[in-house]
């Protein structure tokens, strides 16, 4: 069983930064590939960004690429999501979730956070 906790969310304007961190309970965090993802009003829920279990793997879907970073520190049971040159389009709740294996298929992710709020005005 893992627990996580979302935390960083927040409003910003266009153009800044936001780091998000999602804290992870229990022993085994350095087993699971980690996403986040994030959910818009009306929208289904999209991948946003994941990493391998050492760190080393790291995807990014199209629209973030570029802008937004990953990592994680296994010693602190954490992963991040650095955004920068954030967009009113990033506006949405973001998750992140633990899985076997590194996928952008929410379904595939066996743990989530409760999500925390990010939302950027123009």
């Amino acid at each position: 069983q893992v627990q996580l906790v979302e935390s960083g969310g927040g409003l910003v304007q266009a153009g800044g930064s936001l780091r998000l961190s999602c804290a992870a309970s229990g022993r085994t965090f350095s087993t699971y590939a980690m996403g986040w993802f994030r959910q818009a009003p009306g929208m289904e829920r999209e991948f946003v960004a994941g990493i391998s279990r050492s760190g080393v793997g790291l995807y990014y879907a199209d629209s973030v690429k570029g802008r937004f970073t990953i990592s994680r520190e296994n010693a602190k049971n954490t992963v991040y999501l650095q955004m920068n040159s954030l967009k009113p389009e990033d506006t949405a709740v973001y998750y992140c979730a633990a899985s076997r294996g590194i996928t952008a298929r929410d379904y595939d992710y066996d743990y989530w956070g409760q999500g925390t709020q990010v939302t950027v005005s123009s």
